[in-house]
């Protein structure tokens, strides 16, 4: 599992921070936070903002 934090492009708002074991599965996490189903059930008007996953590589 990987660290990713998704962000939306317009403003750099961080909308969620997580393992996941991929960028797909971490935009659906997202999604699942925030009471949709999946990242495909959000409302287009949220999804056409765009958004960007980065997987975190933290160090100890």
């Amino acid at each position: 599992m990987s660290i990713f934090q998704i962000r939306q492009k317009n403003n750099g708002a961080i909308l969620w921070t997580g393992s996941a074991p991929n960028e797909k599965a971490a935009l659906d996490a997202m999604a699942r936070e925030a009471g949709y189903r999946d990242y495909a059930a959000l409302p287009d008007t949220l999804r056409g903002l765009g958004v960007q996953a980065d997987k975190l590589d933290l160090i100890s």
